[in-house]
């Protein structure tokens, strides 16, 4: 399984009409925070490139700033790519109860200190590819969008795109940040993430049956 794993609850009915038709300008504040903090990823992303080459080992509070932005991200992108509609919160912490999640595991021990080294050429084909996929999700909102205000129910048609494309472009910010060193998978794994909300567990298996009792003595 892919160390970053997103997964998103389909609401499929129900939808606020009118926080969806205003969609691009009540995300302007968020917009705004992400810039600000972008800032300060830039910064903290020089300097855990240059501790993952010299010593292999991303600093744990590089790797929970860094983190948390790409939780933050993903759930303001989500929500701005009308998959969600719950406010997304302003801060990066885990956060289960949220429609929106990203899963991401701890950090390696060690990091290969030539992929990242290389990560500027490497990050080429996952850039191409997740400029692709932006096009496809905007392209599938645009539609989304006028079925939604029409609507209020967001298709199964609709939200599976949406999802897998907003999959891939989270998984490839990972590869940016330098969380992950494994390439983005091409596909997303709905058995291993999608259940995530709201799945009932499996049920265990039964054991074998017990021992008949003791004959009662005589």
């Amino acid at each position: 399984m892919y160390p970053v794993a997103y997964s998103v609850q389909h609401e499929a009915e129900g939808r606020n009409r009118l926080t969806v038709f205003f969609r691009l300008i009540l995300a302007i504040p968020w917009a705004i925070w992400a810039s600000i903090w972008g800032i300060g990823i830039f910064f903290t992303l020089i300097a855990a490139w240059f501790a993952l080459v010299f010593t292999g080992r991303y600093p744990e509070g590089l790797y929970e700033f860094n983190s948390n932005y790409l939780r933050f991200v993903a759930r303001f992108h989500t929500w701005a790519a009308l998959l969600v509609d719950e406010w997304p919160p302003f801060n990066g912490a885990p956060d289960d109860g949220y429609p929106a999640r990203v899963a991401i595991a701890p950090a390696l021990d060690p990091y290969s200190r030539v992929k990242v080294l290389f990560r500027i050429i490497l990050i080429i084909p996952v850039y191409i590819l997740a400029y692709v996929m932006g096009i496809i999700l905007q392209l599938v909102a645009i539609v989304a969008w006028f079925v939604l205000i029409f609507t209020a129910k967001l298709p199964e048609g609709l939200y599976k795109p949406m999802r897998a494309a907003s999959a891939y472009i989270i998984k490839a910010g990972s590869f940016y940040l330098l969380i992950t060193e494994a390439f983005p998978p091409f596909w997303v794994d709905e058995a291993e993430e999608a259940p995530a909300f709201g799945a009932a567990p499996a049920a265990p298996e039964a054991g074998p049956p017990p021992p008949p009792p003791p004959p009662a003595a005589a």
